[in-house]
């Protein structure tokens, strides 16, 4: 394996700070149409427009970087694997930053527990310890826990982690948040969303909080999951007392998985999510403050390439949101490659989150590459938007999508755009090959998660969060047969520009429509 191969264009944060700020200040926002969508939320005058992106491209010297291990699984219970860690997902807020993950991973669902790594300077230096009172291994009454999630309330100043909690039955037995009210640095026993009644069984949580202080609901917080037990069903729930209480909302009836929900500057949530049969992308929106939701809108229906070696992959989507409201979606999908042969990452967007764009096809590679793209996690700097975006997406990947079990070579890789995902960067390894033997082998395959992830700091750096395997086994049981542990870029990633232009085109292959997740597959 080869850790900290990373290359690539990078951008000098202070130029592209005083650029947005000279733009913000001095030049005027029209509605104009955009070379990638029929309209953009913002027109930059061609001259400003030019000087931005040029200042952006010129500043941008290559980079190397090599990786932190932020955190490992401490657990030594026999009936997990170790020392592994798996699916995680990360915040930014300012300086702060947050990941949580699976630590000691089950074959059949769920951890021993949820870790966490705590950076308050920018990714410089992390803190990382796992939260209290969950699971029976961490002073909790629960068997195990998954599908962590990250968010910060800005009005409450609170970070919070949602996660599944499983009983002994491996069934989703209660969606709980975890709070820090020091920074991320120290976490108290969870506090409950929702707790399985007869019948349910609750999966695939994530959280979201109203960041906007012009917004009505400000400090409102929200939690999608779904219940297995009844068909997949929506639901979400809503806090505004920073995560101490929460209310369930009012949701259609309707077969969900694997939602990410999002908030624009108005105070509108957007969800995004998969139908139950991972067969269409599409959206759920509330306007007024997680009461009441409506929907599905359609974004898009999903063609999937089967992910080969027996890796655990599933076309779930991706999401977030820019500076004026404008969201981002990705996901894997092979409609651009002849006979779906493998996945790309195809990228999709809305103002409004009820009109959503063509899928594009991000240029990682040529389409007669013969690789393999899955598993995305794209990040949006928060204090862009529109055609001077700032998108970094990192994503799994095998360089030969037709490998198998002994052969598949498991790489992250990395590509950026500095123009709201018009062109896109050449791409770099960050880590990889690994060998799937070296990972977790669960009911639903070899494993490193069903999420990536990346946040941006406060200095427009993007930091991705994945897992890394080292070695070529790893057995049930016992403690030090596995090595599979989270890592980020030391340094972080600068955003580049790129002349690879995101594709359009017909589509190719079948429509995926795999029956509803199995419970065991959580």
């Amino acid at each position: 394996m080869t850790v900290g191969v990373v290359a690539g264009a990078s951008m000098d944060p202070t130029v592209y700070d005083l650029r947005m700020r000279e733009v913000e200040a001095h030049l005027p926002l029209t509605a104009a149409p955009d070379p990638w969508f029929d309209r953009s939320i913002v027109r930059w005058p061609s001259l400003a427009l030019c000087s931005v992106v040029g200042a952006v491209l010129l500043a941008s010297p290559a980079a190397a970087a090599g990786l932190t291990r932020v955190s490992t699984d401490p657990y030594t219970n026999t009936t997990s694997f170790h020392q592994t860690q798996v699916e995680p997902d990360s915040f930014s807020f300012g300086s702060t930053l947050v990941a949580a993950f699976q630590s000691g991973r089950f074959s059949d669902g769920g951890a021993s527990n949820i870790g966490w790594a705590t950076s308050t300077n920018d990714g410089a230096s992390w803190t990382n310890g796992f939260l209290p009172g969950i699971t029976v291994f961490a002073g909790g009454s629960y068997s195990r826990v998954s599908d962590p999630s990250v968010g910060y309330d800005a009005q409450h100043d609170v970070w919070l982690v949602a996660s599944l909690a499983l009983g002994s039955t491996i069934g989703g037995a209660a969606v709980l948040v975890s709070r820090s009210t020091n920074g991320g640095l120290a976490w108290s026993n969870p506090v409950s969303v929702a707790v399985a009644g007869a019948g349910e069984d609750f999966d695939k949580d994530w959280i979201v909080c109203d960041n906007t202080a012009a917004s009505p609901f400000y400090g409102s917080c929200y939690v999608e999951y779904d219940d297995f037990g009844n068909n997949n069903q929506l639901h979400m729930a809503r806090s505004t007392d920073g995560g101490v209480s929460w209310a369930e909302s009012a949701v259609p009836v309707a077969t969900v998985i694997g939602g990410q929900p999002l908030v624009q500057p108005n105070g509108t949530v957007v969800l995004v999510i998969d139908d139950g049969f991972e067969g269409n992308v599409e959206s759920f929106l509330s306007t007024d403050g997680g009461a009441t939701f409506v929907g599905p809108f359609e974004i898009a229906a999903i063609r999937s390439h089967p992910v080969a070696g027996s890796l655990r992959s599933d076309a779930l989507p991706s999401a977030e949101i820019d500076l004026f409201g404008r969201i981002y979606v990705v996901w894997q999908d092979c409609r651009f490659r002849r006979a779906c042969s493998a996945n790309d990452i195809v990228l999709s967007r809305s103002d409004d989150g009820i009109r959503w764009r063509r899928p594009r096809r991000i240029p990682i590679d040529a389409r007669r590459s013969g690789a393999d793209h899955f598993i995305p996690g794209i990040a949006v700097d928060p204090t862009t938007g529109g055609r001077v975006g700032l998108l970094a997406l990192t994503y799994y990947y095998y360089p030969v999508a037709g490998c198998s079990t002994s052969t598949c070579e498991l790489d992250v890789g990395f590509v950026s755009s500095t123009n709201g995902g018009t062109r896109w960067s050449v791409p770099s390894q960050l880590a990889g090959p690994m060998s799937l033997t070296g990972l977790p082998l669960t009911t639903a395959g070899y494993m490193v998660g069903d999420y990536i992830s990346t946040s941006y700091d406060a200095n427009h750096v993007a930091h991705p969060v994945f897992m890394v395997g080292t070695g070529t086994t790893c057995t049930l049981g016992s403690v030090t047969s596995c090595d599979e542990a989270t890592y980020t870029p030391t340094a972080g990633l600068l955003a580049s520009g790129g002349i690879q232009s995101a594709e359009g085109g017909s589509p190719s292959g079948p429509i995926d429509g795999r029956p509803t997740r199995r419970a065991s597959s959580r």
